[in-house]
């Protein structure tokens, strides 16, 4: 694209730059037909267009290279490459039914499966073996390997069933030798023990995020000056009510996530991931999956659970299909046949496509010519305070997007200048409005967690470390209408596509209902949020946290006063509160808000000395001069201490970057946490990163309790920037909880668990593990102990 925006004249560019949403009719026809006479414009459409020149093409030829590099390597007993070479062919092969090599594909399916026998993946191994034998029914290698499998699974009288049909079918006589002696084994372990059950191994587990809900939840749109249009609740709402669930209008994969999640619900995908029929781009974590994603699949009222939304009132009841037997919105089928613009273009542009696609079929529907507009999504775009670059940009790529759309669907679509500019628009409102779906895993990027139990001093005992993963993003009309809060009553999280939102605190009647867009109280200062919320979604956040100083603001990154024994802090922004109790801040620019004094009933006796160090007297005049102290005037210089900080905090975070640890790193570590101590506030989050880093650090070399000492400090002045119950803490109880496992101390550990639990059903309700996988492997671990 770049070529493109560089051939863009500098008039026409000035214009699109200086133009508003009202002339987007205007300067998107006159670049359209600049473009139009430009070979190089042709040429690019050509290159994102044309399946010759497309790299996502399926291919047999590399496909029978891949399968022939896994046989090599499961010769060698290497099968965890073997694995991936298998899967690799599969991506490859043309498995649609015309043309597709019934023979090749079936073996492939059937060698992965063995593969995965033998890694232990049975329910794996057994789906691709009904894979093979749903492409062909009469081959006797699938049935073989499937009776093999169950019998690893100890269910033998299926397997007896699996291995009989295929003697059935064997045509060799060694093949059907080696069967018979199979059957003979596994007839004697069925006598002597009992079956094992076994499930559909191909279905997917329908989530029913409204089971156990106790009363319908209604909340209504309101508007207010301050806020304009946000959601406010009718009733009293108590903690942890599920309010909102919604199913998004499209949503796409991230880049980065493309061959680890599932493209259609997200999840990780397993070893026996199913790929796109027609091109390789996609992949999936099952066969229903990859139907809903591609068209292939109808609406049942037992197998879809949509959620009805109005923009008035929002409630939780659900609903089925609208009319059964209904087909779902293909989503990646306009992007399939062998083009190259879905996997070229960047990822707001591609969804924009899904949702344009979604308003062309509905049209369609009549059978006549018409005029293609966008769909009516009453959303902002904030076009008008765009960069004149990003203007130029969208623009660019509505052109580029109309005209794939253009190609995939027939050219009696007209595409006039309203359309191309509502496309424009469609783009920025996906910039403004679009939601990151997210994953949280541990840190060593699997769902799963290994505790080491009872084994104290245990080497290599890692704690329970969590992150969250932006793994796709979606519009989702109504959630979109929930303002910001940088301290939220309301939890955002996702069972497969779906947004779910909960309460996290008691909702008086009447009160706004608010979810967090990123930044929060505790975890970035005033400034920061107000810039990060400026930057990614063009408004000046005016929520209760930013209209009010709160305390964690002025010793989230400040320093501790150089005289012993005072509290107060030394902040490295500039505030004045007036006799009125406001503050001025300095963000760049002009900024009042009021001073919040911590509510005495809700803070420890710590907390409180130190409000009152930092904030004085109700009425009094009070300068927090920029490297002064608020408490007793103290000066330090600031870009001094700034750099001492920065230098000893790196040292710290030396021991992240290392997989083996040794002692001198450590000691050296804790020789600039020391110096930290002294020169930042008790309380700043500078402290609490480092107290648990060298916590993991401990871990890591088997010092666990050395661990529980910084993880507990850790902690400890987390609770001062957030609160007890807030959901990083119960993050942090886990990593604890790992720990006090790996020392043994089982009554510590089971009680440190139950309070992570506890908070954590706040936030998830009944979801907690299906959200939160690692927690259930941390649950049974803490049972066993």
């Amino acid at each position: 694209m770049e070529r493109l925006k560089s051939a863009v004249p500098t008039e026409l560019r000035r214009a699109v730059g200086e133009g508003t949403a009202a002339d987007l009719p205007a300067t998107s026809s006159r670049l359209f037909a600049f473009f139009h006479t430009l070979p190089l414009f042709h040429q690019v459409m050509q290159e994102l267009t044309d399946p010759e020149l497309a790299l996502c093409r399926k291919d047999t030829v590399k496909a029978v290279e891949f399968k022939g590099h896994g046989n090599a390597c499961f010769s060698r007993r290497e099968f965890g490459q073997a694995l991936r070479y298998y899967s690799q062919a599969l991506r490859h092969v043309p498995i649609n039914s015309d043309g597709m090599d019934v023979k090749l594909v079936s073996a492939i399916y059937v060698n992965r499966a063995s593969t995965m026998h033998k890694l232990g993946l049975f329910k794996e191994s057994l789906r691709d073996c009904d894979r093979a034998i749903t492409i062909s029914p009469n081959y006797s290698k699938a049935w073989y390997r499937k009776g093999m499998v169950k019998t690893a699974l100890k269910n033998y009288s299926s397997a007896v069933h699996d291995l009989e049909v295929a003697l059935s079918l064997e045509v060799t006589s060694s093949g059907k030798n080696n069967i018979e002696q199979e059957l003979k084994l596994i007839l004697q372990k069925h006598e002597s023990v009992n079956e094992a059950g076994t499930s559909n191994c191909d279905s997917k587990d329908e989530y029913l995020p409204l089971a156990g809900q106790p009363h319908k939840v209604v909340i209504e749109s309101i508007s207010t000056p301050n806020k304009g249009r946000g959601m406010a609740s009718t009733d009293d709402i108590p903690p942890a009510s599920l309010i909102h669930v919604e199913d998004p209008l499209a949503a796409i994969i991230m880049k980065s996530s493309r061959e680890i999640h599932c493209h259609f619900c997200f999840s990780e995908t397993p070893a026996d991931v199913v790929f796109c029929p027609s091109c390789t781009i996609p992949i999936y974590c099952s066969k229903r999956c990859q139907e809903q994603s591609v068209g292939d699949i109808s609406c049942d009222e037992d197998t879809h659970l949509g959620y009805s939304t109005s923009i008035a009132n929002l409630s939780i009841t659900s609903t089925s299909c609208k009319s059964p037997r209904s087909k779902l919105f293909a989503e990646h089928k306009h992007e399939c046949g062998g083009a190259n613009w879905a996997a070229v273009l960047p990822t707001d542009v591609v969804l924009a496509g899904r949702i344009m696609a979604r308003s062309i079929e509905k049209m369609m529907l009549s059978g006549k010519s018409f005029a293609i507009s966008g769909p009516n999504l009453d959303l902002v775009h904030h076009y008008d305070q765009h960069s004149p670059a990003n203007k130029l940009e969208s623009q660019i790529y509505a052109i580029v997007l109309s005209l794939c759309l253009q190609n995939y669907y027939r050219s009696d679509l007209l595409w006039t200048e309203d359309s191309l500019s509502q496309l424009v628009l469609l783009i920025f409102q996906i910039k403004v409005n679009s939601i990151a779906i997210v994953r949280v895993r541990s840190v060593d990027g699997s769902p799963e967690l290994t505790v080491n139990t009872g084994v104290s001093g245990a080497e290599g005992a890692n704690m329970c470390g969590v992150e969250q993963v932006r793994v796709a993003q979606a519009v989702y009309v109504s959630g979109s209408l929930f303002n910001h809060s940088c301290q939220p009553n309301v939890h955002a999280y996702f069972l497969s596509r779906a947004l779910v939102l909960r309460t996290t605190e008691f909702i008086k009647s009447g009160s706004p209902v608010e979810l967090s867009y990123g930044p929060q109280v505790g975890e970035m200062q005033l400034s920061e949020r107000q810039k990060s919320l400026q930057e990614n979604y063009y408004f000046s956040c005016q929520c209760s946290s930013c209209s009010e100083l709160n305390l964690s603001d002025l010793v989230l990154n400040s320093f501790c006063c150089p005289q012993n024994n005072c509290l107060g802090a030394i902040s490295e922004s500039t505030y004045y509160r007036s006799k009125e109790n406001f503050v001025n801040v300095s963000l760049g620019g002009s900024y009042v808000c009021k001073l919040s004094l911590p509510d005495v009933s809700k803070v420890d006796k710590d907390m409180e000395n130190v409000a009152k160090s930092l904030l004085g007297n109700i009425g009094v005049s009070l300068n927090i001069d920029h490297g002064c102290c608020t408490s007793c005037r103290s000066h330090i210089d600031v870009l001094s201490a700034l750099a001492t900080s920065h230098r000893e905090e790196s040292t710290i975070n030396r021991l992240k970057k290392l997989t083996l640890l040794d002692k001198t790193l450590i000691t050296e570590a804790l020789q600039s946490l020391k110096l930290l101590k002294k020169l930042r506030h008790p309380y700043s989050k500078a402290l609490a990163q480092a107290e648990d880093t060298i916590a993991e650090a401990f871990a890591k070399v088997g010092d666990q309790e050395r661990a529980r000492k910084h993880c507990e400090a850790s902690i400890q002045i987390l609770e001062k920037l957030y609160h007890p119950k807030h959901i990083i803490i119960a993050h942090e109880l886990t990593k604890l909880v790992s720990i006090l496992l790996s020392l043994g101390d089982g009554a510590s550990a089971a009680a440190t668990f139950a309070q992570a639990e506890a908070i954590f059903s706040l936030y998830y309700g009944s979801h907690v593990e299906k959200t939160l996988t690692y927690m259930g492997a941390l649950k049974k671990a803490v049972s066993d102990v």
